[in-house]
């Protein structure tokens, strides 16, 4: 098996991914993460095989609800197990690649960040940064890791591709949902 994807439901008016098949559950997105089609989902590992799981065409929102309130390592899951709830209104959808409509002529398309909290730029202090001015970025990218209440949450970039002019807050900078992570040429 190359990769599983999820069905959409919508109960109670609710978008809801639930599980394609049986097996244990991993690495679940965090709540506040933006899904789309296509987003990885975690994955299935079903008979012992691991198989990415992605979230079907039509899916979009951020995640607001993980069964049992947590990411657990593997969760036991059934056919049509409710695996999360999706917002499409959430306010991680600003983390886009946009135009910055308040800025001056200067600034090219920002990304901004889908959580508030601590910034970092790298993924420990001895490593090279996620990214940096003149990178190329691909969508699915991680560009950077926030810390909130002690929980580092993965932002991935979900664009077109895109040479990164400047990246806006320093390594473990205080940053507020929709400040400008990344400016792009």
């Amino acid at each position: 098996m190359k990769e599983r994807e999820a069905k959409l439901t919508v109960i109670d008016g609710v978008a809801t991914l639930v599980a394609p098949c049986p097996g244990l559950w991993r690495d679940a997105p965090a709540p506040g993460s933006l899904i789309r089609a296509g987003s990885s989902l975690g994955a299935l590992e079903v008979l012992g095989a691991v198989v990415p799981l992605r979230a079907p065409a039509g899916a979009f929102g951020v995640v607001t609800d993980l069964p049992g309130g947590k990411r657990v390592g593997r969760r036991p899951v059934g056919h049509g197990t409710h695996l999360m709830a999706l917002d499409p209104e959430g306010i991680a959808g600003a983390a886009l690649a946009e135009e910055d409509e308040a800025s001056d002529e200067s600034q090219g398309p920002v990304f901004r960040t889908p959580l508030g909290g601590r910034f970092y730029a790298r993924p420990s202090p001895d490593d090279p940064p996620f990214v940096q001015a003149g990178d190329e970025l691909e969508g699915g990218e991680t560009v950077a890791l926030i810390e909130v209440m002690k929980t580092f949450n993965r932002v991935r970039y979900a664009g077109d591709p895109a040479r990164v002019a400047s990246v806006g807050p320093a390594d473990g900078d205080d940053i507020e949902v929709g400040d400008v992570l990344l400016v792009f040429e």
